[in-house]
C-alpha cells in the first residue's frame, strides 16, 4: 500500500480540527450539513488533507465556538500545512515541540533515537529529568513539574506494537546528571527496560573517537501509512524534517552508527560495568 502524502503540520492541524468538533458536541455529519459541505470535504479537513479555504476553516471553527487563541493557532497551522518541514518556537510552560513530538510518536510504528549527551527521554526517570531541567537555560522553575509530568506521560508509549531503537553515546551514560545516586537509579532503570523485546539499546563507545552522529541528537519516526519524519530539538526550537534529501542524510547517519555501536549484549555489559 503506498504511503499517504501527509505532512506533520497537516496532521497537527487535522487533530486540532477534530478536537474542535468533539468539544462542540456535534458530529462531523451535522457540521457538514450546517456548512452545506459534502462529508468528503469534512473528512479531508479533519485528516489534514486540505480541501477547504481559510474562510471556510474560520466558519467551521465559529460553529464549534472555538476560543480565539485556538482559532489563531489552527489558522497558522492551516497556512503552513502544505510545507515540508515544520519549525516550532515554544512559548512559556511545557514546550510546544514536546506536545507535537508526542502526537507524532503515537502515530508511528518505529522510533529510532540517536542521543549524544543525555539518556533518551523515553527511558529517563523523574530524578534525572528534574536535574536536567534545573540546569536548563530556557526552562523556568515554575514550569519544571508540569514538564516532568508531560515527559513521564510520554513514556506510556513504551508498549508492544511499536519498535524502539536507541543509539546512545557512552558519554551520555557516564555524565553524572543529578549526582551518583540518581545516575545509579537511572542506569538500573535502563537495565530493567531492556528486558522488553521491542526495545533495542546500543551504545556508541567513547573509544571509537569520531563518529557519524557528531552533528547532534535526533529522532527518526517511521509510520505505516506516512512517509518518515526526523525531529531535531535545539535550545529554543524544534524542527520536523520531511524532505527526501534530509531524510536520506539522517538515514545514512543511523546506518553508520549501526556499524560503530556495540551490539545489544555488549551494551548491556557496559551498563553493568558502570554500575559496579
Amino acid at each position: 500500500m503506498p504511503k499517504r502524502n501527509s505532512s506533520v503540520v497537516g496532521r497537527e492541524f487535522g487533530q486540532g480540527v477534530r478536537d474542535a468538533i468533539e468539544q462542540s458536541g456535534m458530529t462531523q455529519r451535522r457540521l457538514a450539513e450546517l456548512l452545506d459541505w459534502q462529508e468528503a470535504k469534512m473528512s479531508d479537513a479533519v485528516n489534514g488533507k486540505g480541501g477547504i479555504t481559510e474562510v471556510e476553516l474560520i466558519r467551521l471553527l465559529s460553529y464549534c465556538r472555538v476560543p480565539y487563541t485556538e482559532v489563531d493557532r489552527l489558522v497558522a497551522l492551516y497556512r503552513e500545512s502544505r510545507e515540508k518541514g515544520w519549525l516550532l518556537f515554544p512559548e512559556d510552560g511545557v514546550p510546544d515541540q514536546v506536545h507535537s513530538l508526542i502526537t507524532q510518536e503515537r502515530l508511528s510504528n518505529k522510533i529510532t533515537v540517536w542521543s549524544m549527551n543525555l539518556v533518551p527521554g523515553h527511558l529517563q526517570i523523574a530524578g534525572y529529568m528534574r536535574a536536567a531541567c534545573e540546569k536548563s537555560a530556557r526552562i523556568k522553575p515554575p514550569d519544571i513539574d508540569d514538564l516532568i509530568r508531560t515527559k513521564l506521560d510520554r513514556q506510556s508509549i513504551l508498549r508492544p506494537g511499536r519498535e524502539f531503537v536507541y543509539f546512545v553515546h557512552e558519554q551520555a551514560l557516564r555524565l553524572p546528571v543529578g549526582g551518583p545516586d540518581v545516575m545509579r537509579s537511572q542506569l538500573t532503570h535502563i537495565q530493567v527496560m531492556l528486558v522488553r523485546q521491542y526495545i533495542t539499546f546500543r551504545i556508541v563507545p567513547i573509544a571509537i573517537g569520531a563518529h557519524s552522529g557528531m552533528s547532534g541528537s535526533f529522532t527518526q519516526l517511521n509510520f505505516d501509512t506516512f512517509e518518515p519524519v526526523v525531529f531535531i530539538e535545539s535550545e529554543n526550537s524544534g524542527l520536523f524534517l520531511e524532505d527526501s534529501r534530509s531524510l536520506a542524510s539522517y538515514a545514512e547517519v543511523l546506518k553508520r552508527l549501526d556499524q560503530d555501536a556495540l551490539d545489544a549484549e555488549q551494551s548491556r555489559r557496559l551498563i553493568n560495568n558502570l554500575l559496579v
